[in-house]
């Protein structure tokens, strides 16, 4: 079993994530040793920068008693013209897990087409489902349940909130997408959503659709990749910020969320990040218990993996 898009997994198997990352929490707190990826091995390359995804998979697998090998295309075949599909199958051959941070989504899916064992995909330009396990987390942590709340993207309609969409139509959670037109989340992935039965709203009007919001969510407005367009992207942007004043339209207790890393001044204000409604850097420590409940289900003795 691989996770490359989040709609890889049932709701019922989310939920039964969510719980096995609150247990682990516990534990980890409590001081408890854990060992399920006892010898157990995870290769990670990663295409792109990373700070988040690279040390929670590393320190998750050092705390379930397995290990994590950093890999970049620059010290391997793979800089030297080897294909993703020989990469897959040899990799494969030596580890339990492949986790892989690409800068095209069709890497991760041929790595999986070749690999024996689970590909989980740490990022691509069409989804980011793992952070997306982690926000869950979060917000289930804060408001006790996920089905019937509203969740408000402000932005780019960029991967994080592709996976957010197809995550907020199989919890039950209403969502609305205020972005400027030409910046809309993928319309396959939208389609896929609402086919769900999912409840998914786009709009260009931030401030009508932070009315009434339960969880209010941006990320930055020039991912890696896009330097390029920095100028175009901050001007069709600036006025799809998350600051106080759209804080004060949600509801009382309104969650505030960023993927990180986040641009103060820009996407969102530096007294917002710091307001009792953000939950930034929580989300942020929830990686680490998100991604080993995950690694656990499809690397753990108990998955079908390879022995």
């Amino acid at each position: 079993m691989h996770f490359i898009s989040f709609a890889d997994m049932s709701p019922a198997e989310i939920e039964a994530l969510l719980d096995r990352a609150e247990d682990l929490k516990r534990m980890r707190r409590a001081g408890v040793i854990t060992d399920y990826l006892k010898n157990r091995s995870l290769a990670m390359i990663f295409e792109k920068s990373s700070t988040r995804t690279r040390v929670s998979f590393e320190v998750g697998m050092t705390d379930l008693g397995g290990h994590a090998l950093y890999l970049d295309p620059a010290s391997m075949q793979l800089g030297r013209g080897e294909t993703v599909a020989d990469t897959g199958r040899i990799l494969s051959s030596y580890v339990h897990g492949i986790m892989v941070r690409a800068n095209d989504h069709d890497t991760v899916l041929e790595l999986a087409r070749n690999s024996a064992v689970p590909v989980i995909n740490g990022l691509s330009d069409r989804e980011h489902p793992c952070q997306v396990v982690a926000d869950l987390l979060t917000i289930r942590e804060k408001k006790g349940n996920l089905k019937g709340l509203k969740f408000v993207w402000v932005g780019d309609g960029n991967n994080v909130c592709n996976s957010l969409m197809l995550a907020c139509a199989m919890m039950g959670m209403e969502m609305v997408v205020a972005c400027p037109k030409g910046y809309e989340p993928d319309q396959q992935i939208l389609e896929q959503a609402r086919a769900m039965g999912g409840k998914i709203t786009i709009t260009q009007d931030a401030r009508a659709a932070s009315k009434d919001a339960d969880v209010l969510y941006t990320d930055v407005w020039v991912s890696m990749g896009q330097e390029a367009e920095k100028e175009k992207r901050f001007s069709d942007l600036r006025s799809y910020q998350i600051n106080m004043d759209l804080v004060g339209l949600a509801k009382e207790g309104c969650l505030v969320m960023h993927c990180l890393p986040a641009h103060r001044g820009e996407e969102i204000t530096d007294d917002t990040i710091r307001s009792p409604n953000s939950v930034i850097f929580e989300q942020a420590q929830n990686r680490l218990h998100a991604q080993k409940a995950l690694m656990i289900k499809l690397m753990g003795k108990d998955a079908r993996t390879q022995a």
